[in-house]
């Protein structure tokens, strides 16, 4: 059910979805749908939590393969993941990880944003000897400076563009270089 709405959002988009639409697509009765999810935005917040899990995976074995003298590979690692997921997962260049449907989608206490920011300083923590608290400060900038521009990459160009993409990577270093050196 997840892949068939992630299919059609891409093709339809989120306001088009309904739970009609994803039943069909995934072969089965709306009946069953709703055994699962009260509504489509239950099921893209499923969508959308199995993309979050899927991207801290993704960077948590990316960190296994980095040398940690090199944070500023770190950064490209993230970014990198991002957007080979923007291009590449279902649904993921539509709905991200929720901010479209709801900024409070995959958490009712706090914003999409800081969930992710929460995710990447439970990861980076063992990582970069500072406090929890700078740390997640730092990272919180980094995210929603990273965020805004690479919506503005891939506004007009569907595979994001390289220089407004190169622009998102320069700055967030050049930020998290001055908190934390090179």
């Amino acid at each position: 059910m997840l892949d068939a709405s992630a299919q059609l959002i891409d093709e339809l988009g989120y306001d088009a979805l309904t739970t009609t639409l994803i039943a069909k697509r995934a072969g089965v009765a709306v009946g069953s749908l709703y055994q699962f999810f009260p509504d489509k935005r239950a099921v893209v917040q499923a969508l959308t939590q199995r993309n979050l899990e899927g991207f801290v995976a993704a960077v948590n074995e990316r960190l296994t393969e980095l040398s940690p003298e090199h944070w500023w590979n770190v950064v490209d690692s993230v970014l990198d993941i991002y957007l080979r997921m923007h291009r590449e997962v279902p649904g993921f260049s539509k709905v991200h990880f929720g901010d479209v449907i709801d900024p409070q989608l995959l958490d009712t206490e706090r914003d999409n944003n800081s969930v992710i920011v929460d995710s990447l300083v439970d990861i980076l923590q063992a990582h970069v000897d500072r406090s929890a608290e700078e740390l997640r400060f730092a990272i919180a900038i980094a995210n929603e400076t990273a965020d805004a521009l690479l919506k503005l990459a891939f506004r007009h160009e569907p595979q994001g563009d390289e220089r407004i993409v190169a622009e998102a990577k320069h700055l967030v270093k050049g930020y998290l270089a001055s908190r934390f050196g090179e």
